[in-house]
């Protein structure tokens, strides 16, 4: 998710009945991203997944 739709996101864990999901989240805009950015969001993404999947707050 990036971080633009945070609240849209968590809106939806809520309505459909997942309060507490949690996802990665990244800068925004990425359709405007550099090459160089898109590599920070990527490590970003790789570390926070990794978190998630490992359940590390």
């Amino acid at each position: 998710m990036t971080s633009r739709f945070v609240s849209a996101a968590e809106l939806m864990c809520r309505v459909l009945g997942m309060p507490d999901y949690r996802f990665g989240v990244i800068g925004h805009p990425i359709s405007s991203a550099t090459d160089a950015m898109m590599e920070e969001y990527a490590r970003a993404t790789i570390e926070q997944a990794r978190q998630l999947l490992l359940r590390k707050p």
